[in-house]
């Protein structure tokens, strides 16, 4: 089933159950799937499931990024409608890689590519970010890429 099926599907329950927190979010999911769908060029084709993940990690870093910025300003109040999104997002998303998985699957693309120097840091990163995406921040990636290549 397609992202935007689940998702309806979700919102139908949520709306049952009168989980605002989960309505609110999958409304927002629904509007920015819809956008991409109808963005010029696309002539209304249904999302890929890379462009659907693509989309979840943005959503996601998006809820991130307000949220600390919400906390640094002292708007905790914010801060929790951000957090509770975020979860909602985070259910769609692959669980997460843990720091050493992430550094089994570096070693194992540098090997695959042959990368030795820091000159092969684009190689190997553009690799890990397509077969990690949704499972592991970019940042974090590329830590352990410039930490192993060094």
């Amino acid at each position: 089933m397609s992202l935007k099926a689940t998702i309806m599907t979700d919102m139908k329950a949520a709306m049952k159950s009168k989980d605002q927190a989960a309505l609110r979010t999958l409304r927002a999911l629904k509007s920015a799937i819809m956008n991409v769908e109808t963005s010029a060029g696309r002539n209304d084709e249904p999302l890929s499931e890379d462009e659907e993940m693509k989309l979840l990690v943005k959503q996601a870093k998006q809820r991130r990024d307000s949220m600390q910025q919400y906390i640094d300003n002292g708007r905790e109040d914010l801060a929790s409608v951000e957090k509770e999104e975020l979860e909602v997002i985070e259910r769609y998303l692959p669980k997460a890689l843990a720091p050493e998985e992430i550094e089994a699957q570096v070693k194992a693309i540098m090997a695959e590519v042959g990368a030795s120097s820091m000159k092969d840091m684009g190689k190997v990163m553009g690799i890990a970010s397509k077969k990690m995406a949704g499972q592991a921040d970019g940042k974090d990636i590329s830590a352990v890429v410039k930490r192993l290549l060094s």
